[in-house]
């Protein structure tokens, strides 16, 4: 793997400790700006919604751009974000930092899924994807935890302006290790919008809506279900989250390697587990150990399915994969907040903190079947056809009549 995959990794390293980390940090912020802890959940909200809008329009905005140095101002965008953040001196221009590092997430992860394929041989695509997204996944394991607890014990703003320095390395490894990878000729925002037409496209990117958003139904309120059922002390919760991380480590290298094997029966196996492991969550939720061992299976299979969807995104393409890489990256967020919508919603109406794993193996076997659907149409779509005697197209499993 060449070593400019480090600064791409290094770079989705910062990306996703500041997403994730103002999650354990909504009491510090909400007590030191005097809001609520509802009110400070805008700091989530709006970061997400940010990179659901942010993902097509940063992508667009750059397509006149080589590659190298989109990813360059994508960092620059980011560093100035979490400065904001850390500098803010009331609660509505930290959201603002939020929502402009926000803007940077999505067209970073969808144009470095396309640079990050480019710099290796075909059969290594998804693996190359996968070393990129390695950064996101070790945020959750060392990132969001020593970032909690530096916010916890020496101020939230330290924890914002250790991200924007995170920003400023992986900036300074892109512009040092990446190729000048130019802008492919006579591809245009038309070309970019096509891909959009393509079924199999927007089935992929279906996929990773209900997929995703199946892991997020049940870990959005992990620490309620971890305290209340499960019986973890609230200090627990920590570790749980580590183990959910070291998860999703191991099932993102997993899932790169099978898929540029088999991309397709390995979004099978993953997909299919995961609805099984979800659904048993609301049994194992009740013991410790398996619980603890389910939330890290949760990890595992959840980003087993990251590298080979983001890679049927670029197959399916064809040619102009960079806006349709980077909206599938707004699609994993929105899947978050959808999944977190309908978990909700289960408890509020009245059956108990484990009801969203019913609603994430739904989501989750919802994303099968779409898989098992996108894979008949590409076999429909590509069985020769043979000619009838009147001239009329007639496929090779039909008689040909003389």
């Amino acid at each position: 793997m060449p070593l400019a995959l480090l600064a791409l990794a290094i770079g989705a390293f910062g990306i996703g400790t500041t997403e994730f980390v103002i999650m354990g940090l909504l009491p510090e912020v909400a007590g030191d700006f005097g809001v609520s802890i509802p009110t400070a959940g805008l700091l989530v909200t709006g970061y997400a919604l940010g990179v659901v809008i942010g993902a097509p329009l940063m992508t667009v905005l750059g397509t006149r751009l080589p590659r190298k140095r989109m990813l360059m101002l994508l960092m620059g965008l980011f560093i100035v974000g979490n400065l904001v953040s850390a500098v803010a001196p009331v609660f509505a221009v930290m959201l603002i930092g939020r929502v402009v590092a926000s803007l940077a997430h999505g067209a970073f992860f969808g144009i470095g899924s396309v640079v990050a394929a480019e710099l290796v041989a075909p059969s290594k695509k998804a693996g190359a994807i996968a070393m990129m997204f390695t950064g996101l996944t070790v945020a959750n394991v060392i990132g969001v935890p020593l970032g909690t607890l530096v916010g916890q014990h020496v101020g939230w703003r330290v924890t914002f302006g250790i991200v924007a320095a995170l920003g400023g390395v992986g900036l300074a490894g892109i512009a040092r290790l990446v190729p000048e990878l130019p802008k492919p000729a006579g591809v245009h925002l038309r070309h970019e919008l096509a891909a959009f037409k393509n079924a199999q496209v927007l089935l992929a990117m279906a996929m990773t809506v209900l997929g995703f958003g199946g892991v997020f139904a049940a870990i959005t309120y992990i620490a309620p279900m971890m305290t209340q059922v499960t019986g973890f002390a609230d200090g627990s919760v920590t570790w749980l989250l580590v183990l959910f991380g070291l998860g999703m480590v191991g099932g993102n290298l997993v899932g790169g390697t099978f898929a540029d094997r088999a991309l397709m029966p390995m979004l099978y196996v993953s997909l299919g587990a995961l609805a099984v492991v979800l659904a048993l969550f609301t049994l194992t939720a009740h013991n410790r150990f398996a619980a603890a061992l389910t939330v890290a299976l949760i990890g595992a299979l959840g980003f087993a399915t990251v590298p080979p969807l983001q890679k049927r995104v670029l197959d399916q393409a064809h040619g102009a994969p960079t806006l349709a890489s980077a909206v599938n990256i707004g699609a994993f967020n929105l899947g978050n907040a959808l999944s977190a919508w309908l978990g909700g919603m289960v408890i509020a109406a009245g059956y108990g903190y484990t009801s969203p794993n019913w609603v994430g193996a739904a989501l989750a076997a919802a994303a099968l079947v779409l898989a098992f659907l996108s894979a008949a149409m590409e076999r429909r779509d590509n069985t020769p056809a043979t000619v009838t005697a009147d001239g009329s197209p007639a496929r090779q499993h039909e008689p040909v009549h003389r």
